[in-house]
């Protein structure tokens, strides 16, 4: 599904070299579920922020599907990451005027999914997340978990081949948290892919295989 060949990411000070993932060669298989762990800092987030489709190497090869992504224009990135890709941000990223319900249909919208299809849709993920009530209100009227909840939901909706997931579970209570773990649990069940970034240990042990980054590097890439 992805593979990754010598990706390098740096930022340029004059002819100075600051880097922030270096040589990093990952495959992973569709259908596992894989954490990447390491200290602030370490490029966790960039990286998956590169296999989202939403940053670029600096230099370096990605395959996904067997399509380089590193040779595709910014409009067939998108399209791709439309189609495929789910993504929960740490810092949520909801749009601010749009309501709770509006917020988890977006998704289906760019994909030009039939409104009687979509009701239906967002109806039973509303459901399944437990916020029939609270459809209605906009993302400042809700708490930061109850947010975070709206970004996983808002996620998966599209049942997307690639869950994406950076501190899925940062800003929740431990309930909450282990709610949002189990439901990525019965989706890697059900088939798809997951990516997680987390300081975790526990969250780590959801997934099937944990890469640890230290420096830019991948230090150790394991199977549970």
């Amino acid at each position: 599904m992805i593979r990754l060949r010598e990706i390098e990411r740096f930022h340029r000070n004059g002819p100075q070299k600051t880097w922030v993932l270096k040589a990093i060669n990952l495959d992973i298989n569709e259908g596992e579920f894989v954490t990447i762990m390491g200290p602030s800092g370490a490029g966790k987030s960039t990286l998956l922020n590169i296999i989202g489709m939403l940053d670029e190497p600096s230099s370096g090869e990605y395959f996904f599907f067997d399509e380089p992504v590193h040779q595709f224009n910014e409009r067939k990135r998108t399209d791709l990451h439309k189609h495929y890709l789910g993504f929960v941000f740490q810092a949520y990223h909801l749009i601010d005027e749009l309501t709770v319900y509006e917020n988890i249909e977006t998704p289906l919208l760019y994909r030009k999914i039939k409104a009687s299809e979509r009701k239906a849709m967002v109806a039973d993920i509303l459901d399944r997340f437990n916020m029939v009530a609270k459809k209605d209100l906009f993302p400042a009227q809700l708490s930061g978990g109850q947010q975070q909840l709206v970004g996983v939901a808002r996620a998966i909706i599209g049942k997307p081949r690639l869950l994406l997931a950076d501190e899925p579970t940062g800003n929740l209570h431990s309930s909450q948290g282990e709610m949002i773990m189990d439901l990525f649990r019965q989706l890697h069940q059900e088939g798809m892919t997951i990516l997680q970034v987390t300081h975790s240990d526990k969250n780590a042990q959801y997934g099937t295989r944990v890469i640890h980054i230290e420096d830019g590097f991948v230090r150790e890439d394991k199977s549970i």
